[in-house]
Formats: C-alpha cells, sequence, structure tokens
C-alpha cells in the first residue's frame, strides 16, 4: 500500500509546529496552515486551509479542541482529494471522538499523542490509534517517524485514553506544587529540594520541568499551555460525570479546578492569592450578581475594549451597571477559563477566555498587590467575531 507523500498539518501551534518539522525533517514534503495565521520557520505555510488540504494525501490536525476539529474539517471537506486520509492528534472529548470518526469515515484516524514538544521532535511520541487496519496500515510509515504506534479500539476509547494520561498529568502538577509550598515554608534551598524531589515518585515530572521550577525567572520555554491542561481536565469530567478534585477536595466550580492547575504550572505561593480576584470575577459572570466585580476590581478600575465598534472604557460603577444580579438565561451552556498567569513582585498580568453563547472573548488583566491583598486594576477585552 502506498503511503502518503504530501502532508498538510492543519494547526501550527507548539505541537503541530514540532510535528510539521519532524516529518519535514524525514523527507515528507509538508504544507502548514493554522487559524491564527502563524508562518513557520520551517515547513511551507499557506493562508488557506483549502490550498493545503488539495494537494495532500494525509491531513493531520493538530487543533486545540472538538470544535476546531469540525469547523476546520467542515471547511476543507469539499476540497479533500479522493483517498485522502484524516489524521486527528488532536485532544478532544470521547464523544467528539466519536463524531469526528461517523462524519470523515473509514479515511478517519483518531490518534493522540502522549508527549510534548521535546518528543514530537526526537520521534518518541505515543501514539493512540484508532482506524480500520488497512487505514492504519497506509499511514503507518509517518506514525512510526513521529514514535511508537499503541492502536486501540476506536476513536471514543483512545480519546478517553488521553485525557485520562493528562489527568495523572496534572494530578502530579498539583502534588509538586503543594511540596514546594511546603518546602518554602520550611525555607528549604529550592536547588536542594530538586534535587531530593527528583529521588522519589515525581523525579521524572522534576526532571523535565526543572527549567521552570528554579529561582531564574523566565527560565526554558513552555510545551504546554494552563489553558489546554485545564481544558482537557473539564473535557474529562464532562466525560465521566465525576467531579475534577484539586489538592484540597472536590472542586466547586471549572474555575477552581482551572485555577488549581494555574497555581502549580506557575509555582511561588503567591499565586493562590493573585487567583483570588480571578475568582471573584469570574463569579459574577455567573451569577449576574455586580458586588463580585466589586471584590475583584480596584474602586479605580476600568474596563475596556470595542462594543458596537466604538471604543469603551467603563469606570467600575458603570460596568456594574450592567449586570441585573441573576445568571445569564444560558448560563448553563457558558463557561470561562484562565489561560495564563505571570506574577512579577507586586503585579501580575493574566488572561482569560470566555465563551459567552454565540460570543467569545478574550480578557487580559493587569493585577496589583494593594492594601495587604491582589486586586484587578484594568481589564482590556477582545470580541472574537
Amino acid at each position: 500500500m502506498t503511503p502518503p507523500h504530501t502532508i498538510a498539518v492543519l494547526g501550527l501551534g507548539r505541537m503541530g509546529e514540532a510535528i510539521a518539522t519532524r516529518l519535514a525533517g524525514q523527507g515528507w514534503d509538508v504544507v502548514g496552515w493554522t487559524r491564527s495565521g502563524h508562518t513557520s520557520g520551517t515547513v511551507e505555510t499557506t493562508g488557506d486551509p483549502n490550498d493545503a488540504v488539495a494537494k495532500a494525501d494525509l491531513v493531520l490536525l493538530a487543533l486545540f479542541d472538538g470544535p476546531a476539529c469540525r469547523q476546520v474539517l467542515d471547511d476543507v471537506r469539499d476540497s479533500l482529494r479522493a483517498g485522502a486520509t484524516v489524521l486527528n492528534t488532536s485532544t478532544v472529548a470521547p464523544a467528539e471522538a466519536s463524531a469526528l470518526a461517523r462524519h470523515i469515515g473509514p479515511a478517519y484516524i483518531h490518534a493522540p499523542v502522549l508527549g510534548s514538544v521535546p518528543a514530537a521532535a526526537a520521534g518518541a511520541l505515543q501514539i493512540l490509534a484508532a482506524a480500520n487496519q488497512e487505514t492504519l496500515d497506509r499511514v503507518r510509515p509517518v506514525l512510526a517517524a513521529l514514535g511508537t504506534v499503541r492502536p486501540v479500539d476506536d476513536a471514543s476509547t483512545a480519546a478517553a485514553l488521553k485525557l485520562i494520561a493528562n489527568h495523572s498529568l496534572a494530578g502530579a502538577v498539583l502534588a509538586l506544587r503543594d511540596a514546594l509550598r511546603q518546602a518554602d515554608a520550611l525555607g528549604l534551598p529550592r536547588t536542594q529540594v530538586l534535587d531530593v524531589l527528583e529521588l522519589g515518585q515525581l523525579g521524572g515530572l522534576v526532571a523535565r520541568k526543572r527549567p521552570f521550577l528554579t529561582d531564574r525567572p523566565g527560565a526554558g520555554t513552555a510545551e504546554f499551555t494552563i489553558g489546554a491542561l485545564a481544558k482537557d481536565m473539564a473535557l474529562l469530567a464532562a466525560a465521566s460525570h465525576t467531579p475534577l478534585r484539586g489538592a484540597a477536595g472536590p472542586a466547586h466550580t471549572p474555575a477552581d479546578s482551572e485555577a488549581d492547575i494555574a497555581v502549580a504550572a506557575t509555582a511561588p505561593a503567591a499565586a493562590d492569592a493573585v487567583l483570588e480576584p480571578l475568582r471573584a470575577y469570574i463569579r459574577g459572570h455567573a451569577t449576574g450578581d455586580p458586588a463580585h466585580f466589586r471584590d475583584a476590581f480596584l474602586p479605580t478600575a476600568h474596563i475596556e475594549g470595542l462594543r458596537g465598534g466604538a471604543f469603551v472604557s467603563w469606570p467600575l460603577d458603570e460596568y456594574c451597571a450592567l449586570f441585573q444580579g441573576r445568571p445569564a438565561p444560558d448560563e448553563a451552556t457558558r463557561s470561562r477559563r484562565i489561560d495564563t498567569l505571570d506574577v512579577h513582585g507586586t503585579v501580575a498580568t493574566a488572561t482569560m477566555t470566555l465563551s459567552h453563547g454565540p460570543d467569545t472573548f478574550t480578557d487580559i488583566f493587569l493585577l496589583v498587590h494593594a492594601d495587604h491583598g491582589w486586586r484587578i486594576a484594568n481589564k482590556a477585552y477582545h470580541r472574537h467575531p
């Protein structure tokens, strides 16, 4: 069976870029596309996904979530070549994986991967591949160039196994966070603590993440984002109907679970306090009660962005007047996640994604430590079209 000659990689984030670079280095003709318009320094890119898939024998997806996969596949469906295979490495919910498999048919392979950017670059990923044998055999040389193939019975199972693997990672990150907090409280030198932790059950994680855990700010380059891991935990909770659990017990809201992961990833104990105004802000949106926004923001804060094509800069009182003290009618379908948190002494920045019905917002916060606590000094937002 003739293996693919030309590969379209749709999604050039950290993992997509690493996968595309690896395949190009192994001799395949690779063309890439990403929704952000990012251009790769190592492979040919195009601004139109239809151009990418029109010449490809294999279409490889490396996208953020299930809705992105469905939207992109719908957009390029008419441009897929006859006989082309779709290989999806994205992390999605089990039900989403099953729906994608039904949508594309026998030419679809659901293949989430275990491992991060360095593993992709080295061809050392663990690939949970679900497809019929003929389709899997056709792309096996490509998969072998990326890592070790572990066949799985169906797309739903492959997706579920990936979420379970990421759940264990989140648990290890939280355990490491708590160990470092205790060590800091005891005044132990960080280097000595990491040396000892590398000898124990968290040794592999400590060794991989040590550049992020030293006292040198900015050390290392991130291989995954808080938002991505939090998204995966929310998918798992929804699929298993089991509440997420943080280090201190059950999480009360998705935001609490995401915040726990954010705290773990940012390491300093002070991060817990930084998250309090962000949690209050999320509670404000969830309940419609403006009192939560007054807890979150400094009285002098402004909320700024484009509304109806015009720039607005609301003082806090005007912003609070927009809320009527009750949840939105579609609150059950809305979600918010903390994507990044960076603390720099007495100031911090954070970004958050809010999915509110048909609208998606990116919120960017400036926080300050004032009057013995953290508050949001200003917020700017972007409404995605």
